[in-house]
């Protein structure tokens, strides 16, 4: 039983969320030859005051509209 785990920023909708565990599901059962029954998607959300990259968190060093669609950045 294959599990898989995403960890992303907190933010996305509930139809982005269902748009990945819908391909990765899909993906994983055909690549690894089981029923998509048997494949499981945790998807672990974090704010930006709880990620960090080299020794910064990202709400300080990114400020909170990084990476969404739309900021340009």
């Amino acid at each position: 039983m294959p599990i898989i785990n995403v960890k992303m920023i907190a933010g996305r909708s509930q139809e982005k969320k269902q748009e990945l565990v819908t391909v990765l599901t899909r993906e994983t059962a055909r690549i690894l030859e089981v029923e998509p029954e048997w494949v499981t998607v945790v998807i672990d959300e974090y704010t930006r005051d709880n990620w960090a990259s080299g020794g910064q968190l990202h709400s300080i060093k990114l400020g909170e509209g990084f990476g969404r669609q739309g900021t340009g950045k």
